[in-house]
């Protein structure tokens, strides 16, 4: 979306740009029990990232990116807990879901 505000006839024309930020919350299936995951989408330069975050079981708070990689949003490479890497093709599915 594009938004042009005109000052006086001698001032130059100038123009804001809105960009879309989008995030959402989705509740996932894992070991058993109903988890909150938090996404919130990231431009870095021509880049779309996804913030994911969710508490474990002790009450802290894990943080990880998602990118896309041949069509199929991944988890960037660190070091998580099983459960949150078994559940890489649902992030993918959600992820879709909420860009169209």
């Amino acid at each position: 979306m594009v938004i042009a505000a005109y000052g006086h006839s001698k001032s130059p024309r100038m123009e804001l740009r809105f960009i879309k930020n989008l995030h959402f919350t989705r509740l996932v299936n894992t070991q058993g029990r109903l988890r909150e995951f938090n996404f919130r989408q990231m431009r870095q330069k021509d880049e779309i990232r996804f913030s994911v975050d969710v508490v474990d079981d002790k009450g802290n708070r894990l943080m990880f990116c998602m990118k896309k990689d041949e069509d199929q949003w991944k988890i960037d490479a660190q070091r998580l807990p099983e459960w949150i890497v078994k559940k890489e093709p649902t992030f993918h599915q959600l992820i879709e879901e909420a860009l169209r």
